[in-house]
């Protein structure tokens, strides 16, 4: 028997090939299929590695109980669903896995802006349930996107990545960071704003990549996006409760937003009865046609997907053999 016992809490429930791959020779991996932290009760609390997915969260309920264990790796980017701070008081590393999904969250949140900002939803909604004529006009008027605001909020890899596909349309990339350090706006071409209101009252598109913190909690709220362009565009693909989605529908409704694209929410599935869901399923909604909503898939891609699993391993790998740690959130 391997030395050691890895355990991966959610989401992945195949046959684990790519964590053997990396780990068969050191430990043994098991799959839980959690669907809530209570699943865990009893089956991670000998774990010499845990490896967490987007499910479930990982509270001081559980981190308490683990007698062995020298990490906890979240295997995407935002870490929100690990008390990490818990983890710390407990001498337990909580990792990330950073640079997975790169290009793929970059790619959707370029696509969401194109689709919105050429009309390509709206025309292809309308039309497909038979409203309106075979006409460009009912989403006129469009605008060139050349010259026009790309705001970025929060320029780490996948915010400069989405930064830099924008530049490459030709558009004008101005980015909100305070973490951010002095020059990186001159290296790559774009511009800095100071203070968040000034980006948001020059954005045409919002693009949000920061992760979920008590400071980006709703972010961008009803008052920001009151700040924002008439008829501009709002894109997230980064945590769900940056946005406060709940404020959409009626920034659709006065012509505040032109569109919305909306990967991530707070709580996944959401409830039927949520606003913004609400809206964006009423065909006599203006949010029907102006609003995309996808099911927290930015992420994948199948070399993605297996990057985050390989990268995930390789962090416990390291873990296991006393090895230096990379990406410790904590």
């Amino acid at each position: 028997m391997p030395p050691f016992r890895v355990v991966v809490a959610d989401f992945i429930t195949d046959d684990l090939l790519a964590e053997r791959n990396v780990l068969g020779d050191l430990a043994d991996v098991v799959s839980l299929d959690a669907r809530s932290e209570a699943d865990l009760v009893g089956k991670v609390e000998d774990a010499d590695a845990v490896m967490l997915y987007h499910n479930i969260a990982i509270t001081r309920d559980t981190i308490s109980r683990l007698k062995q264990c020298k990490l906890i790796v979240r295997c995407g980017v935002g870490f929100d669903n690990v008390d990490h701070r818990f983890a710390r008081e407990r001498g337990i590393p909580v990792g990330n896995v950073p640079d997975y999904g790169t290009e793929e969250v970059a790619d959707s949140a370029i696509g969401m802006m194109l689709s919105l900002t050429r009309g390509i939803n709206f025309f292809n909604s309308r039309l497909q349930r038979g409203q309106g004529d075979w006409s460009f006009m009912p989403v006129a008027p469009l605008h060139r996107l050349r010259g026009q605001v790309f705001g970025v909020i929060g320029l780490g890899r996948i915010g400069t990545a989405a930064a830099l596909r924008a530049k490459a349309l030709g558009m004008d990339v101005a980015f909100y960071d305070p973490h951010k350090q002095d020059g990186y706006d001159k290296a790559n071409g774009f511009r800095r704003v100071e203070a968040l209101d000034d980006l948001l009252k020059q954005a045409f598109v919002l693009s949000v990549h920061c992760p979920l913190t008590p400071e980006t909690r709703h972010i961008v709220d009803a008052r920001a996006i009151s700040l924002m362009p008439d008829r501009s565009f709002l894109v997230n693909t980064a945590r769900g409760a940056t946005v406060d989605a709940t404020a959409i529908p009626a920034a659709i409704r006065s012509g505040k937003l032109a569109g919305a694209g909306i990967d991530v929410l707070p709580v996944e599935p959401p409830p039927a009865d949520h606003p913004l869901l609400v809206a964006w399923r009423d065909p006599n909604d203006p949010c029907h046609d102006r609003v995309i909503l996808n099911p927290h898939s930015a992420f994948y891609s199948e070399q993605g997907l297996l990057d985050m699993r390989i990268k995930g391993s390789q962090a416990c790998r390291r873990a296991l053999l006393g090895e230096p740690l990379r990406n410790v959130v904590n």
